[in-house]
């Protein structure tokens, strides 16, 4: 398929003038004890004002926090939303404000996106489904709940990620029906196998959202080689020839000449 040049270069265009915008923005920063908790931060961050999600930094002991950036006002929005939202699961840790980062903390901490990053951004509509995302201490919890997720409702599973201090998340994707009861059982799974940390579902997330989450790493694999035939296959025809019984010898008896009594 041939490649349109023009949609190319505004494409490029596109994304260099957003990188120049977020390096002249403010920073924000809601630092969260849960991996589901700093995606529903991420989420309540980003519908509630115009701010670009820069990712997610994960500091050890379970602590992880979610990055953005944007206009002041618009990031004092989105950092108090955050916050109250970290509240609301009793899992805040911090937060901060920065109007205008120095261009040496850029050089150093993870605070811009990369150029390959801002692909397709900004084409912030929600989709029609849903994200689901349950954290257990401990991987054999995490795995039998994905396992009892799985078979409760029709969901997809996304990829798993660790935090430290034995947290795990497994997330998934489907509508929000399917979602919700998939979560549910999976949170059965957990306490009956070991300790349930967390869970979160986010109805109608925004593509940047679901752009920023962990995917699985697909293994590349080999497509089996078509075998080439001869156009053209000549088939012998088989003669068949009547079974023949072998020939058996009949021998025959000899006349033994017997003596004759008087």
């Amino acid at each position: 398929m041939p490649v349109d040049s023009s949609a190319l270069a505004s494409s490029t265009d596109k994304a260099r003038s957003l990188m120049s915008w977020v390096q002249h923005s403010a920073l924000g920063v809601v630092s969260t004890t849960s991996f589901p908790a700093i995606i529903g931060v991420a989420d309540a961050m980003m519908k509630s004002s115009n701010v670009y999600l820069v990712g997610y930094e994960k500091t050890g002991g379970g602590q992880c926090s979610a990055i953005v950036r944007g206009g002041v006002a618009d990031v004092r929005m989105a950092v108090h939303a955050g916050v109250e939202t970290a509240k609301q699961f009793g899992q805040l840790v911090s937060s901060s404000l920065i109007p205008r980062p120095m261009a040496d903390m850029e050089k150093v901490l993870p605070i811009l996106p990369r150029m390959s990053e801002l692909d397709g951004v900004g084409e912030t509509h929600m989709s029609s489904g849903a994200i689901g995302l349950l954290e257990t201490k401990g991987f054999p919890a995490m795995v039998g709940a994905a396992d009892a997720m799985t078979k409760s409702a029709e969901v997809e599973l996304i990829s798993h990620e660790t935090i430290g201090e034995g947290l795990c998340t497994i997330l998934i994707r489907g509508s929000l029906s399917n979602v919700a009861i998939a979560v549910e059982a999976g949170m059965h799974e957990a306490e009956r196998i070991g300790e349930l940390s967390a869970v979160m579902v986010i109805p109608r997330p925004l593509n940047d959202l679901e752009r920023s989450l962990p995917k699985v790493k697909q293994v590349k694999t080999q497509k089996p080689q078509k075998v080439q035939l001869p156009l053209k296959l000549e088939e012998r025809q088989k003669e068949l020839m009547p079974a023949q019984a072998p020939a058996v010898e009949v021998q025959k008896q000899k006349q033994l000449d017997l003596p004759e009594f008087e």
